[in-house]
């Protein structure tokens, strides 16, 4: 599996607006997207620090996994996600390692990734996702 860089760091909130305003106001950053990923029953916003993103998620039903996770622990970072290529690979390749995957098949995320989650059963209670961008261009100079 070729990880190649911390992806984003996903933050569960209760109230998306109210944590937008927090993000922008208090630390100065600027909220680039807002987008609602419906089959995960998620609202997100995305902000950019560096070269990694910070992605918060408020729940849109309170049978979702957002609203779940904050229901059990509370408001926080809910997972690490890492940038891997060729996910469809890395998936089986894990599983064959023993690590408990949540997805077996990648699915679509937020900003068009294919992402899968790792079960923190296996990873010492850290929530994993793996996100590839295959819409990325990669450029080579002759």
């Amino acid at each position: 599996m070729n990880i190649s860089h911390i992806e984003h760091i996903g933050i569960a909130v209760t109230n998306l607006e109210e944590s937008i305003s927090f993000y922008e106001k208090k630390l100065g950053l600027k909220c680039y997207s807002i987008e609602e990923v419906a089959d995960q029953k998620v609202k997100t916003a995305f902000f950019m620090v560096g070269q990694t993103k910070i992605e918060l998620l408020q729940s849109t039903d309170s049978e979702g996994p957002i609203n779940k996770f904050i229901e059990k622990k509370g408001e926080g970072i809910h997972h690490l996600a890492f940038a891997v290529k060729e996910i469809e690979g890395a998936l089986p390749e894990l599983e064959n390692k023993g690590v408990q995957l949540i997805d077996k098949i990648p699915r679509r995320g937020a900003e068009g990734l294919d992402i899968a989650f790792v079960h923190p059963k296996s990873t010492k209670g850290v929530l994993i996702e793996l996100c590839e961008n295959k819409n990325e261009i990669n450029y080579c100079i002759v």
